[in-house]
């Protein structure tokens, strides 16, 4: 594919610093849209533009979309899944209007090709085997509720004008590339908080339940290698030339508990990672692993780095470097598993 001229939403996060780090590598022109809510000024790439707009504002998008572009990615998220509960109406009413603004943005401008950022978290209730794209979706909280709409969105603008449009429902990311790494305050993902602990900067590691339908008590989760996924946003990338919208799961199709991620972390961190026992969160399913097939058949994307303790020695590694130029805030308790 020749070289296209990219606006990626939320560039300055953790998986989007990686895809635009990806996507320059493979000769496209890139600008960043990021307002820094949650996302890193170090993170933006100095080979891309950057723009530090915010996509809740209209006028500001019309300045954005001014430049024109080939094609959007999406990844902006604005409230993460403990602040949508706690604030369901702000949550839903930032994320639901930032996503129908870029849409109405993208039109006005001619922009036909989208690739979005979705979640595995609208499998809320799965079975015990991997889930589909055609496995029921129920939203357990406003985040998510957030996501689901925002799909359906891009299923209609797609119907209506010819948009080419894919949603990649990413499961864990974890890992790190180079010099970009997970680095979120609070902290609430499993891998970092264990490193967190690990490094002396956090006490101890809540596991939510220990009496889950799994083989040893704790949750089961599909751990995904950012590295991997930015591969997959490139691939979605070549098929948002076809017409309409398509969903993927993007994981590894391998699930790992919570017991195992932390026996993992101690082996590549040789310290002790305490646990704090705590109780079982809401809805929350026992095992949620991706089946990949149709992003395999479909996309051509096939996860290489599919070794665990490559994922937690990579992050392992991007943290006691990170935290040789800065000391994180300590995190508050909830982590998801």
């Amino acid at each position: 594919m020749t070289g296209l001229k990219l606006l990626v939403v939320g560039g300055a996060g953790f998986l989007g610093s990686v895809v635009v780090a990806h996507l320059n590598e493979a000769g496209h022109d890139v600008t960043i849209c990021d307002n820094l809510s949650t996302g890193n000024a170090w993170a933006v790439q100095s080979e891309a533009r950057f723009v530090p707009a915010d996509i809740t504002d209209e006028a500001s998008m019309s300045l954005v979309f001014s430049g024109g572009y080939d094609a959007v990615l999406d990844l902006a998220s604005f409230f993460p899944v403990g602040a949508s509960i706690r604030r369901p109406v702000r949550s839903l009413r930032s994320d639901v209007t930032t996503a129908l603004n870029l849409l109405h943005a993208m039109e006005l401008h001619g922009v036909k090709r989208l690739v979005h950022s979705s979640t595995a978290a609208v499998y809320s209730q799965p079975g015990p085997g991997p889930v589909t794209e055609a496995d029921p979706t129920r939203p357990a909280n406003p985040y998510v509720a957030a996501k689901l709409f925002v799909e359906e969105a891009i299923g209609f603008q797609a119907g209506a004008t010819g948009l080419g449009a894919v949603s990649l429902r990413s499961f864990n990311v974890a890992g790190a590339c180079g010099p970009l790494g997970e680095w979120h305050h609070p902290e609430t993902h499993l891998i970092p908080v264990a490193l967190e602990v690990a490094a002396g900067v956090r006490d101890a590691v809540p596991v939510f339940g220990r009496d889950h339908a799994t083989p040893d008590g704790t949750t089961v989760r599909d751990y995904v290698h950012v590295v991997d996924v930015a591969r997959a946003y490139l691939a979605a990338l070549d098929a948002t030339v076809q017409p309409g919208h398509r969903v993927y799961n993007i994981g590894s199709g391998v699930g790992h508990s919570v017991h195992h991620v932390l026996e993992v972390a101690r082996s590549v961190t040789g310290k002790a990672i305490p646990t704090l026992d705590a109780p079982s969160r809401d809805r929350e399913p026992a095992v949620l692993v991706a089946s990949i097939v149709r992003a395999e058949a479909e996309l051509g994307w096939t996860p290489t780095l599919l070794n665990l303790a490559t994922i937690v020695d990579d992050s392992w590694t991007w943290l006691r470097s990170r935290l040789g130029t800065t000391t994180p805030s300590l995190s508050g308790p909830g982590v998801a598993a």
